[in-house]
């Protein structure tokens, strides 16, 4: 018998441009009034190439617009999702070799691009870079995606010997990425073939690779601490934390952190739920008339920081 109970999302997107020039990572995301699917879109411009701001704003427009016409049909676009999602990549990247020759001086651009898409209790995804997308659960933190850039190599030559950690974490190509969009042939799409399950209390985390100024170990500890608060709450530690390092050569940074929730009770326990989940709990006396409802708030503060709050449930 299925369980009578659907999750829906708390997501917040926050951003700040550390200690470069200008900005260069865009992201957005889209979870709309009372449904129980959506979507994010994140990119990374290359730094040090032109236009790298272009770029990613180029790929998140484009592949937004494309997951929002469709995303009016969720069950179709679910069956087609992974088709869907290569196909705006590539229309993404077109669009980016468009440019380019439009403009000899932004001849050279080119961004990362993650996109996480959720459907209920299932959660697919494509990326091309370095971006990470994260699963937390259960007080564990699991990157879900490939990492396109030198590091897995590095990091193998660290395990057999070849160098120690310090020379791994400060190798000069640690940061190079094999896969990037620029115009050309894609070298490297990583993609979810099947969905990866979700449950009450899980943390999606996607992010460009500033986040990783923290440890991996800090960020799962922040998630650990906020993980029962909301989603503007986790992204706001996660920035402050950021801004604490205080380090002069801090890369931009987006994030988007999406809590995953229960909206109505199940007539069967669901494993981990009561830990996680308990305040989340429609409240049973008007468990009939509930739906959920998208709040959507901006803020940018003295530290450069910028908050999008996703977040509310209302009675009708």
């Amino acid at each position: 018998m299925k369980a009578k109970f659907q999750l829906h999302y708390d997501a917040v997107v926050a951003t700040a441009q550390g200690g470069r020039d200008r900005q260069e990572d865009a992201v957005v995301l889209n979870f709309p009034i009372g449904s129980h699917h959506g979507f994010a879109v994140l990119a990374d411009g290359m730094g040090g190439h032109a236009a790298g701001n272009i770029a990613s704003n180029i790929v998140v427009t484009e592949v937004f617009s494309e997951l929002k016409m469709q995303s009016e049909d969720p069950k179709s676009l679910e069956q087609d999702i992974n088709a869907t999602l290569h196909a705006a990549i590539a229309d993404a990247n077109a669009c980016i070799k468009y440019v380019s020759r439009c403009k000899p001086e932004q001849d050279v651009m080119g961004t990362t691009v993650l996109v996480p898409v959720l459907f209920e209790d299932r959660l697919y995804w494509i990326s091309v870079g370095d971006s990470p997308l994260w699963l937390f659960r259960n007080g564990e933190l699991r990157r879900l995606n490939a990492n396109h850039s030198m590091a897995p190599e590095i990091d193998e030559m660290m395990r057999s010997g070849l160098i120690d950690l310090e020379a791994a974490r400060m190798h000069p190509d640690r940061h190079c990425l094999t896969s990037v969009l620029m115009g050309e042939d894609i070298a490297k799409i990583d993609y979810s073939e099947a969905p990866t399950r979700l449950q009450p209390g899980d943390v999606v985390l996607a992010a460009s690779d500033g986040l990783e100024f923290l440890e991996e170990e800090e960020i799962k500890s922040i998630i650990r601490a906020h993980r029962h608060q909301p989603s503007a709450a986790l992204a706001q530690a996660l920035m402050d934390a950021i801004h604490a390092l205080d380090d002069p050569e801090q890369d931009n940074v987006a994030v988007c952190a999406i809590r995953v929730l229960i909206s109505e009770k199940s007539d069967r326990p669901v494993p981990g739920a009561e830990e996680h989940c308990r305040a989340d709990l429609v409240p049973e006396a008007s468990e009939e008339h509930v739906a959920d409802a998208l709040t959507v708030m901006s803020q940018k503060n003295a530290n450069g920081s910028r908050v999008i709050c996703i977040s509310k449930k209302v009675s009708i």
